[in-house]
């Protein structure tokens, strides 16, 4: 677990999977879905469906909560893009619009890139977001990563074309800007 002040970042409980089920499969068309990544289909989930993956959510490494004031309203995540050369993928999501513009995602990020780079032997983070995400697109430049790439007019939503959007930041860069504090608890 990770705190900065209110805000905490943490492993996935069983208690948690209303919540989150509530806020990233309960509606056809949640909100959210329109910034993060909304080229690719979203589909709704019964709370049973859902339940059926509990074993790939619950106390994962990978896939964790950010709760604020004791209220979870989003997740922090990675994936491994090449394994064997630690090339690891992460993202946030801020789920509940309540909490947009807020510093939220910026802070839960910073926590999970602390976390990251602690727990495993990396020399870089990333994510990989569109043009249309100007909020994700600012909490990396507001974490200090650089954009290493722009795949134009591959992203295609609601009739227009979007950039992809590479984003990284070096271990290096990461400890000179933040010198990586352990704040774990």
């Amino acid at each position: 677990m990770y705190t900065d002040k209110e805000l905490v970042i943490r492993k996935i409980k069983g208690e948690d999977l209303r919540r989150l089920w509530e806020l990233i499969y309960k509606e056809e068309s949640p909100e959210w879905k329109k910034w993060d990544a909304p080229y690719f289909e979203h589909q709704a989930l019964s709370f049973d469906e859902y339940l059926s993956k509990k074993d790939s959510i619950i106390d994962q490494e990978d896939y964790w909560a950010i709760e604020v004031n004791g209220n979870i309203i989003g997740t922090v995540s990675y994936y491994w893009e090449h394994k064997p050369s630690n090339w690891l993928e992460m993202g946030v999501g801020i789920y509940n619009p309540y909490y947009w513009s807020g510093g939220f995602g910026t802070r839960a990020l910073k926590l999970w890139i602390n976390h990251l780079f602690n727990a495993l032997p990396l020399v870089r983070v990333g994510f990989t977001t569109w043009s249309g995400n100007y909020r994700m697109i600012k909490v990396g430049e507001k974490l200090g990563m650089k954009l290493e790439a722009r795949l134009r007019k591959c992203r295609y939503y609601n009739g227009e074309y979007y950039d992809s959007i590479r984003m990284g930041l070096l271990r290096e860069e990461w400890e000179e800007e933040f010198q990586a504090p352990s704040n774990k608890k």
